[in-house]
């Protein structure tokens, strides 16, 4: 039992010391910089500011 065990140990180490750091890198951001660009696409364009430039800040509204 402990000699399987020792070699899928072993298995496990030459898959990840084979595995470029690069790859690993690119593995854990690209969803996120796919998530960024879905949203600089379809609504980072859009801004909620007013005719003014000014922001909408609705307690202000009645100081009149």
């Amino acid at each position: 039992m402990a000699r399987t065990r020792d070699l899928q140990m072993g298995e496990l180490q030459a898959v990840a010391e084979s595995f470029p750091i690069w790859k690993a890198f690119l593995w854990c951001f690209y969803p996120i910089s796919a998530l960024v660009l879905l949203e600089l696409l379809f609504g980072g364009f859009d801004d909620d500011d007013d005719q003014d430039g000014g922001m909408m800040i609705p307690a202000y509204q009645g100081l009149k």
